[in-house]
This record gives structure tokens, C-alpha cells and sequence, in this order.
């Protein structure tokens, strides 16, 4: 058969809600590449998230930031960055509606002034009242936190991806979403865990299909040797452009109706039985 090249997102497809790679997904990443196909992340998240024990399983390349950051093995192919008066906009916008948020960079993620507790009750629970949030941090560290740059009076850089902010119940999405029209691609809740009113702010005309586009024309690979993998709604662009467009059994209703066939979840080898299925492996 035609050698495949495969677009999987991270979260919710390589990774499950823990932030944990089943060892079925490792084990047909490195069977498939062994077998000659190509396999690259394409991912929201920035490069800063993409973690060591992510990189360990092995890929060809990234594409990250939503499609604003494509990498070939550790070349840069392009990189597009939101420009510096639209930093202002939305950093001024948000701290004006207290907001929090955070800004991507390949560097690191900046982190707005109250943004760690929120998250931290996003992601653990009532530090202060529950013993049980309590132990959860202590236990199991989201690497997420981590790679939060904190304390940083001055939010204006000018090498940003794209930023993410979290809910605020007092402001409706659809009121960020027309401060923003025009300027950024605006996706509402992209991580579930911010709440539905959550959001992230992209570089307008670009999304992961734009950056694949991009990517197998400069290897000279033919559209229809391309397979994409995903779960979320950032994800129907490259569904729709790849010759084949798969949906993780977890995935949103959404993305399952526009998919051409969808595999099982995370946690039940969805990887591995779509691999398998397509004679990947």
C-alpha cells in the first residue's frame, strides 16, 4: 500500500483526560512509523505544551498552535504569530473584564494575574476546603501547570501564537467573540474544563487543514495519502481536507457527523484499532 501520513491531534485522541498516552497508541505510533508512514502531531496546543513524554513516542513533526507553528523533524517550516497591536487589544480587553487568560508562545505560556488559582480549581478542585483536590495535586502534578510563566507584569510580548482565556459567568462568550471579529479565529471551548463559555483567539485564516496544506506540498505528498485523526471541533478542518477523517469515539457530536468514519475512544484503543483497521499496522 501507498505509505500513509497520519495528522493526530493530542488531546482526547493520543491523550485521555488524564493527560496519559495508552500504551496501545504507543505501541501503533512506533509499529506504524516502522512500517513507513509518517506521523505528526497536530495539535492547539503551543509548542511549549507539547511535553518531553509526548515527544518520546516518536513523530515526524508538529503541527502546532492550531496550525500557526509547523515543524519537520526540529526544522521550522513557518511559524505565524499574532501581531503586536492585536496582544494589545486582547490583554487590555481582558484585564478590563477580569478575564483570565493566558498567551502561547513557543517559549512558554504567560499566565494573566489571577489565572493559577482558576485553573488550579479547574483542574484539581477546592484546593482550600477538599483534602481530596488536595492529594490530587500533590499526587498526580498536571504538567500543564508547570508551563505557566507566572508573574509577568507586563503581558505584551510580541512572540504569541495565540491566547486561551477561561470563563468568566459575567461575560457571554458571544460578547468576546464580536470585540474580536475580524481580527482572530475565535473557537469557543476548545478544553472543556475552562467551562462552555471558554474560548481561545487564533491568527485569522489559519487552522491545522491551512498548516497541512502547507506542510505535504513542501514534502511533495499527495493529498490523497493523508489520513487526520481527532476529537474536537478545531479538529473539522483537517477531517474534512484529509483523504480520510477520523473521529475518536470520544469525540463531539459535531465532529462525528462531518468525520468518514468514526473509531473507538481513547481509553479503548482507538488508536490502535483505527491503525490496525487501515493496515497501518
Amino acid at each position: 500500500m501507498d505509505k500513509k501520513i497520519i495528522f493526530l491531534d493530542i488531546d482526547g485522541t493520543l491523550l485521555d483526560e488524564h493527560d496519559v498516552i495508552p500504551e496501545s497508541a504507543k505501541l501503533a505510533c512506533i509499529m506504524a512509523r516502522k512500517n513507513g508512514h509518517s506521523i505528526y502531531l497536530c495539535t492547539g496546543r503551543s509548542k511549549a505544551e507539547i511535553y518531553d513524554f509526548i515527544m518520546d513516542v516518536g513523530f515526524d513533526g508538529i503541527i502546532s498552535a492550531g496550525g500557526g507553528y509547523v515543524e519537520i523533524g526540529d526544522k521550522m517550516l513557518y511559524h505565524q504569530k499574532v501581531s503586536d497591536e492585536s496582544v494589545l487589544h486582547m490583554v487590555s480587553y481582558f484585564n478590563e473584564h477580569n478575564i483570565d487568560f493566558y498567551l502561547e508562545s513557543n517559549g512558554g505560556l504567560f499566565a494573566s494575574k489571577n489565572l493559577l488559582p482558576h485553573v488550579e480549581l479547574c483542574i484539581y478542585g477546592d484546593l482550600d476546603n477538599d483534602p481530596i483536590a488536595q492529594e490530587r495535586k500533590n499526587k498526580h502534578p498536571h504538567p500543564f501547570v508547570s508551563a505557566l510563566i507566572l508573574g509577568e507584569e507586563n503581558l505584551y510580548h510580541g512572540d504569541i501564537n495565540k491566547a486561551c482565556f477561561l470563563e468568566n459567568k459575567e461575560v457571554l462568550f458571544e460578547d468576546i467573540k464580536k470585540e474580536f471579529e475580524g481580527e482572530f479565529n475565535i473557537i469557543q471551548c476548545t478544553m472543556p474544563i475552562f467551562g462552555q463559555g471558554s474560548g481561545e483567539l487564533m491568527v485569522p485564516d489559519i487552522h491545522k487543514a491551512s498548516a497541512i496544506k502547507v506542510l505535504i506540498s513542501h514534502l511533495g505528498i499527495s493529498q490523497k495519502n493523508t489520513i487526520a485523526i481527532g476529537d474536537g471541533m478545531n479538529d473539522a478542518e483537517m477531517l474534512e481536507y484529509c483523504e480520510l477523517g477520523i473521529a475518536m469515539g470520544n469525540a463531539q457530536k459535531g465532529l462525528k457527523l462531518i468525520a468518514d468514519e468514526i473509531t473507538d475512544s481513547v481509553n479503548n484503543d482507538g488508536i490502535y484499532n483505527c491503525f490496525k483497521k487501515h493496515s497501518l499496522i
